[in-house]
């Protein structure tokens, strides 16, 4: 059995991905996440050596529709309803600490 998962562990994650997370959702977090990648470890110990390999257990069609080729939005109509446009392109805010 792998190692069991730390509310650290789940704090570190959190932090990545910028979530704010309340001690009692990191013991919640910590808990559910825990229960996961056991019932995952438990999937991985499965021989499943003569099963066939399927991404979807029904069989499906795909239906598309044809692509059809019509005029879009004007540039500018579309940049004069963004919050922020800068040089013909919508601004964001930087992420990671990018430089500018």
């Amino acid at each position: 059995m792998g190692s069991p998962l730390r509310r650290e562990d789940v704090a570190y994650v959190a932090k990545l991905a910028r979530l704010t997370l309340s001690d009692a959702e990191l013991d919640m977090f910590t808990e559910q996440l825990g229960q996961v990648l056991a019932h995952a470890e438990d999937m991985g110990a499965l021989n499943l050596e003569n099963v066939v390999a399927t991404a979807h257990p029904f069989g499906l069609i795909n239906v598309v529709r044809d692509d059809i080729v019509r005029p879009s939005l004007e540039r500018e109509v579309v940049l004069a309803m963004a919050p922020d446009a800068r040089d013909g392109r919508f601004a964001v805010p930087r992420i990671m600490g990018e430089a500018p």
